[in-house]
């Protein structure tokens, strides 16, 4: 096989065109077999096989810079520079990164795992090349989906404004995890529809190269015509505007015409934008008739293309997809609001019911938070559908536009707390200290299912400002949803087992592990009180003021960073309230990234776990009893 002799690069660049062709075939099947073990992002890489080939071919990484946009498009990168023995640990504990990562190879010049970053990082490269004196490229690759967003087209402004020497490749599948939306999205499908566009912008070249420059009147006339005959043939005329190059649209998968089309845009001077077209998940069957399915599957059966799922209760996603539809049933205010991520965030079925009342706004979180915005603003229930960490991406906004005025928009963040494989990039990790901390908010995190949806009723009953529910990726505890949801009483949380030793006040999932560790040490005569503390903000200051009465040890576990989140807040509330000799410890995630692996090993990794709560809880016991 091919796929074994290519260890680097400059190992593809003695094949001939053949070769190359052959090797794009075997690396296809070896993704193909790989994931489907690990599981990971099959279709976006399958679409780029050849595109990867021919800029590996072409030019010398990492002297030369690839910039791969989001990143879980990079997986043959990765085969080609020497990391295809490793791929049985993707996404794995302590083994091979989804996305891109500077600490795994000198050729990950850029990491990143939301989109649209790729070309304020190349015009941040490609400026320092030039300072430096440099002459090497700088080239990024940003899909159709990633242009759309607000950062990437402020990027291209500045590029087109100071005529950088950047190859920007863009990689037209048609789609980003879900199908593409918006005015860009529809002028690239003008774009491709136009297969004689090439030709016809060639013919119009070659006859402005015949017009005679001979005299001022003579080149003028020339010029105006070119520009005439550009609008009227020349689709890509937007890109020209900006100050780019445009280049195409070609086929993605012909490597013949990739090579030659990357040599001419080599030679351009100033920045030039490539447009590819590419099949997403190209090569196997399965990935190319649905690959939104296909964007980040698990393990699965490569002959059938079935998935390989746990048995076991829905997800929380589901349940709240599904709530959201009795909701609004009942409600017609409420209206869901999501950028590009409809699939992901369980609203596929609330969009084929309430067609009029779903909005994806493609990738564009600040725009989302700000229409949330004006939505509540005249009376409707915008609920914003978004994973913790796109939240991120529309903070100032949240504060601006939505806290300060105090309108009523309701968060239902998705994927807080680990995610598992995806890693470092997507944990939901720090939305309870950015939220916390602004004026008008209400934050909740419910222990089990039906929590949710009563918390989910509870955002609707409530009309005093902005209100947010977080949920993790992880499926429920099998707590019945049969009841209709109720709301709960803001600020309120619940005692779920009694106890004197100690109190654990926890959120979310580590409720669960808070009453498995409190089951363990029951039996060693420890008896350790459970509190559900599932309104981060407000806290319930009734029961803080009762625990301090009490003198009771006070453990707080969050999966969230410790750095301003719930245990915070109780220190900084019993500061304000003069309360002093309090033993208080806070669980959370420490100040680092955690990087890719199961939820469990995660857990483990930072100490969020039954045996390690235990092991507090008996530290603070002897101090207990020497008071006593």
């Amino acid at each position: 096989m091919l796929l074994e002799q290519i260890n680097r690069p400059e190992d593809l660049k003695r094949l001939s065109l053949t070769e190359l062709e052959t090797l794009a075939g075997e690396i296809r099947q070896f993704l193909i077999e790989k994931l489907s073990v690990t599981g990971g992002h099959l279709s976006s890489n399958l679409g780029v096989v050849e595109l990867t080939i021919a800029l590996h071919t072409l030019f010398h990484s990492p002297y030369d810079k690839f910039i791969f946009d989001v990143g879980h498009q990079a997986y043959v990168h990765k085969i080609l520079t020497g990391r295809k023995d490793k791929f049985d640990t993707l996404r794995k504990y302590k083994g091979l990164c989804g996305f891109v990562k500077r600490s795994e190879s000198e050729h990950d010049v850029w990491e990143a795992g939301h989109s649209s970053t790729s070309l304020s990082a190349a015009m941040g490269m490609a400026m320092a090349r030039d300072l430096k004196g440099e002459h090497n490229k700088v080239v990024a690759v940003i899909g159709d989906g990633a242009i759309t967003g607000g950062m990437a087209l402020e990027a291209m402004n500045h590029i087109g404004h100071e005529k950088k020497n950047i190859m920007v490749i863009l990689n037209d599948n048609e789609m980003s995890i879900a199908p593409n939306v918006g005015a860009i999205h529809n002028y690239l499908s003008k774009i491709r529809s136009d297969r004689h566009y090439l030709k016809a912008k060639e013919e119009v070249e070659h006859l402005l190269k015949k017009i005679p420059a001979i005299g001022g009147t003579l080149a003028k006339t020339a010029e105006k015509l070119k520009d005439s005959l550009k609008y009227f043939v020349l689709n890509g005329v937007w890109f020209e505007e900006l100050g780019f190059t445009y280049i195409g649209p070609v086929d993605g998968h012909n490597l013949p015409v990739l090579l030659d089309t990357l040599k001419q845009a080599e030679k351009v001077n100033g920045p030039v934008l490539v447009h590819v077209v590419t099949t997403k998940g190209k090569g196997y069957t399965p990935a190319e008739q649905d690959s939104h399915s296909w964007h980040g599957p698990g393990p699965y059966k490569i002959e059938s293309g079935q998935v390989l799922k746990s048995v076991g209760p829905p997800m929380y996603t589901e349940i709240f997809g599904n709530t959201l539809i009795e909701l609004a049933e009942k409600d017609t205010r409420i209206v869901a609001v999501t950028p590009a991520m409809p699939g992901g965030s369980g609203l596929l079925k609330f969009a084929k019911q309430f067609p009029n009342r779903m909005i994806d706004v493609g990738i564009a979180e600040q725009h989302a938070a700000t229409l949330c915005a004006g939505l509540a603003s005249e009376g409707l229930k915008p609920v914003f559908a978004v994973y913790s960490t796109f939240l991120q991406r529309a903070y100032d906004q949240v504060v601006h536009d939505i806290c300060r005025p105090k309108l009523n928009v309701t968060f239902a963040i998705d994927r807080a707390g680990f995610v598992g494989p995806d890693g470092e990039t997507h944990h939901g990790a720090y939305d309870i200290t950015f939220l916390r901390t602004l004026p008008n908010m209400v934050l909740m995190m419910p222990k089990d299912e039906r929590e949710l949806r009563d918390m989910m009723q509870t955002a609707l009953e409530y009309n005093d400002g902005p209100i947010a529910y977080r949920y993790p990726r992880n499926s429920g505890t099998g707590a019945s949803t049969v009841d209709a949801p109720k709301a709960i009483p803001i600020g309120t949380w619940e005692t779920l087992r009694d106890g004197d030793y100690a109190a654990v006040l926890a959120v979310g999932p580590m409720v669960q592990i808070a009453e498995e560790a409190a089951e363990q040490l029951a039996k060693e005569g420890i008896n350790l009180r459970v509190v559900n503390a599932r309104f981060i903000k407000p806290l319930d200051e009734a029961c803080l003021l009762q625990l301090a009465s009490e003198s009771i040890p006070i453990i707080t576990m969050e999966e969230g960073a410790i750095q301003g989140g719930l245990g915070s807040s109780i220190m900084e509330f019993y500061a304000a309230k003069g309360v002093v000799g309090l033993n208080v410890h806070i669980m959370g995630i420490p100040d680092y990234f955690v990087e890719h692996g199961s939820v469990k090993e995660q857990r483990e990794e930072v100490g969020l776990t039954a045996q390690n709560l235990i092991a507090e809880v008996k530290k603070l016991v002897p101090r207990k009893r020497q008071r006593a």
